[in-house]
């Protein structure tokens, strides 16, 4: 945690609110997004209960699996969830507009431009903590698998035929997720806490009504007033007045209400399959929707609470401005979604349970790649981001007090003119270290000369740095390439723009370290264990 950040919470316990950790907003927000409330089954993490989605927040969608260990109940939750989650999808399918982009030409062996389709815009999931990016995950893992009987009719269970492409859709937004900075698959509680610094523990800002509380406490309250009672209160019934965000559920609600609840949905579904005649069938059969109603009610009355404040929340983060950066970061998203989009399309098969060793080197590279472009950026778009640089030492801004012209050695002298700026911050500057400023959305570099001998007499440094790019081609630099005297100027120690790693072998080009070499045979297994026998069973 930034020194920065820690002063922000130690505010916010002082002052009983959030304080704001960023003057804009870092992460794309759609203007239609679609809002998953998933929730499951406790001791079973796998196993659906239900779940509140939907892009309207006036008319959410309410699934509900009366017996979660019902395998055909959980099919038909999945396939209803299917059924909402796809035709969102397909909706951002098909509106294409024209890009370029760079291929390797296989004739030639160069990279050229190439004129392709890529998505006007792509479909956002929003769940409500992270712990729901990991259901989503888990969903696309245990669907994508799935067989459906019309491509083995002798399958056990066979799924829906639907239910295997959401698995692949989750399973891309769940990786997509992954990546720093994307936008497809967002947790509310991690955009919200990056946003604002609250009094309270990155843990416990996993709570969205806790959360929310302290960003936007009712009148006359603290924000730590507010967490404790969205914690902890509770109704005449021992129930959580605000149910946690998903998708575990309380175990009080689990003890005193939905176990007796399925208890009574299973007795009338036994009850109604021992009918013996057709006017005692349609009275069960009445006990049995009761029943099912009741477990309904009581999945909605979990889920209702969280909707809203999702949506409180979308409004909270709709209040800041989107930063300059951002869409940058949607329009990688676009290129994700297209790129998935067309593999489906292609018929390919659904991604593999595990990664190869060069498939994992190139998701591993990407991820701290953006990771350090998603660091840079904010800083960048963002003063209040900024300043935690300076403060660490990775950032400097000052004014300018003097420049001088000068020039490179060689036959084809170029210009190098030397800057001089005044600053209060601390860099941790060395011989001939780079920092660099942008120049009209361009990273400008220039070299660290050294110290004036002289420092300020107010305590400010002064630091002459020589530029060395961006200025043209020309003898003289161009008009607004270097700083003028009296302008106030940012320098970074970091760069703005991440270069890429070297390039990984194709995937059929790996060493026997890790699966290759290819043609070879594989290693001869193991032998058998010796067979089970009478005596080996008790």
């Amino acid at each position: 945690m930034s020194l920065i950040a820690t002063l922000a919470r130690l505010e916010a316990v002082s002052t009983g609110r959030a304080q704001p950790a960023a003057t804009v907003r870092h992460r794309h927000l759609s203007a239609r997004p679609l809002v998953l409330v998933p929730l499951t089954t406790a001791g079973e993490a796998g196993a659906p209960l239900g779940a509140l989605v939907g892009d309207d927040r006036d008319a959410p969608r309410l699934l509900v699996v009366p017996q979660p260990r019902d395998r055909d109940l959980r099919f038909a939750f999945l396939a209803e969830l299917a059924d909402v989650v796809l035709p969102f999808i397909d909706s951002y399918a098909d509106t294409v507009e024209a890009a370029e982009r760079s291929e390797t030409d296989p004739e030639t062996g160069k990279r050229v431009k190439v004129e392709v389709e890529l998505c006007a815009d792509a479909p956002q999931l929003i769940v409500p903590s992270r712990a729901g990016l990991d259901f989503v995950r888990l969903l696309g893992r245990s669907m994508r698998f799935r067989r459906t009987a019309e491509q083995d009719p002798e399958t056990p269970y066979p799924a829906p035929p639907r239910v295997p492409l959401l698995g692949r859709w989750f399973t891309h937004y769940g990786e997509r997720a992954r990546v720093p900075g994307s936008a497809l698959l967002l947790a509310l509680t991690d955009v919200l806490s990056r946003h604002w610094a609250t009094g309270q523990s990155t843990l416990e800002d996993q709570h969205l009504g806790a959360l929310l509380a302290w960003i936007d406490p009712p009148d006359g309250e603290s924000g730590a007033e507010a967490a404790m009672r969205a914690e902890l209160a509770r109704d005449a019934q021992g129930q959580l007045l605000w149910p946690p965000a998903g998708p575990a559920t309380d175990p009080a609600f689990d003890n005193k209400l939905l176990a007796p609840a399925i208890e009574k949905y299973d007795r009338a579904r036994t009850a109604l399959a021992a009918a013996e005649d057709g006017e005692s069938a349609d009275d069960r059969l009445g006990e049995l929707t009761a029943a099912e109603r009741e477990i309904r009610a009581l999945v909605e009355s979990r889920t209702r609470p969280t909707w809203d404040a999702v949506w409180r929340g979308l409004d909270l983060l709709g209040t800041l401005p989107e930063g300059a950066h951002a869409a940058d970061r949607w329009t990688r998203d676009r290129w994700s979604f297209t790129g998935h989009r067309d593999r489906v399309v292609a018929g390919e098969p659904p991604q593999p349970r595990r990664d190869d060793a060069v498939t994992a080197a190139n998701k591993l590279a990407t991820r701290e790649r953006e990771q350090a472009r998603l660091e840079a950026q904010e800083a960048l778009d963002d003063p209040l981001v900024m300043a935690g640089r300076r403060l660490s030492g990775e950032a400097f801004a000052g004014e300018v007090t003097d420049v001088v012209m000068a020039y490179s050695e060689g036959k084809r002298p170029s210009p190098r003119p030397l800057v001089t700026v005044r600053t209060d911050d601390r860099p941790q500057l060395g011989e001939r270290v780079k920092v660099y400023r942008s120049l009209g959305g361009k990273p400008q570099a220039a070299e660290f000369v050294g110290h004036e001998d002289s420092p300020g007499t107010d305590g400010s440094s002064i630091v002459v740095l020589r530029v060395v790019d961006k200025m043209g081609r020309g003898k003289e630099p161009e008009a607004g390439s270097v700083p003028e005297r009296g302008d106030l100027v940012c320098f970074t120690l970091f760069e703005h723009e991440q270069r890429g790693g070297a390039k990984l072998p194709d995937a059929d080009q790996t060493p026997w370290t890790h699966g290759g070499p290819p043609g070879e045979e594989a290693a001869p297994a193991l032998p058998a264990a010796d067979p089970v026998t009478e005596e080996d069973v008790l």
